[in-house]
């Protein structure tokens, strides 16, 4: 990583969290972008904070460490390190991928040791996303799902919503009929358009697409899909407030906790008294 990883520190300790926030600022690798004292405040914090690594204590009074992972559902963060004074705990944090499990009270050393794994375990990570968006663009050029081509226009809302997009692969512009649109994912540097059969891998990002497309017809239900509403045929609620959308194509879609009124609004369900 070239530059240092965003770093959220979550401890209902004062005295605990200040240990590990000082310990962090002698990592030149890590930067601090967030700290919480309570699970409620944890959820909110990294959802702002979108960090890299996130020291969790697992037992604070309102949410423990894996409620608030629970709570996060997609927008958990890829990097984990669990805090506890317990050890009973551990299986479970390693079931739900910590990349570490530090057991209080811990010295510098210990703890010097997670920090460096975290940092080995992100770079793999990272380097396992580029590979395979770069497996999948290899795939589309050499004839498998689509062509890999450039969004036209998309980088400036229009004063009346576009009715087909352009996607340009080199000097050639294929039109693309946003009705035709089922929806689009984030694919590392590249989105994936899902038109009925056709799926088309095109350069751009997610924030500049759903700025041109209709928003009464679109939708943002994740930080990394857009979905048009019409092809919504299931919603299905989770007892934690998550859950997923299901597609008339028989697509199942997370959706983000925080777009669940977003988008019963934008589907017009109305709620009885």
């Amino acid at each position: 990583m070239s530059e240092p990883i965003r770093t959220v520190v979550v401890d209902d300790e004062p005295a605990a969290r200040e240990a590990i926030v000082s310990m962090l600022a002698e990592e030149p690798n890590v930067r601090l972008v967030g700290e919480a004292g309570n699970g409620e405040e944890a959820v909110a914090v990294i959802r702002a904070a979108r960090p890299d690594l996130v020291f969790l204590d697992v037992q604070m009074p309102d949410r423990d460490g894996f409620q608030v992972l629970e709570a996060l559902g997609a927008d958990a963060p890829p990097g984990l390190v669990f805090v506890t004074a317990h050890d009973e705990h551990a299986i479970r944090a390693f079931d739900v991928h910590a990349l570490d499990y530090l057991l209080k009270p811990f010295g510098r050393p210990r703890f010097r040791a997670a920090v460096s794994r975290a940092l080995e375990r992100l770079r793999a990570h990272q380097a396992l996303a580029l590979q395979r968006t770069l497996e999948q663009v290899t795939e589309t050029l050499r004839g498998g799902t689509g062509r890999v081509g450039v969004l036209a226009a998309a980088d400036r809302a229009p004063a009346e919503r576009p009715t087909r997009l352009g996607v340009r692969i080199g000097a050639k512009t294929v039109m693309v009929d946003v009705e035709h649109i089922d929806w689009i994912e984030a694919c590392g540097d590249y989105l994936r358009v899902h038109a009925g059969a056709g799926r088309h891998l095109v350069g751009g990002s997610l924030q500049k697409l759903d700025r041109l497309l209709d928003p009464r017809a679109f939708l943002r239900i994740h930080r990394s899909v857009i979905v048009h509403l019409k092809r919504v045929k299931e919603l299905h609620r989770d007892a934690d407030g998550g859950g997923a959308l299901v597609t008339k194509d028989g697509v199942r879609l997370r959706v983000a906790r925080g777009r669940w009124e977003a988008l019963e609004a934008a589907l017009g369900i109305a709620r009885l008294p």
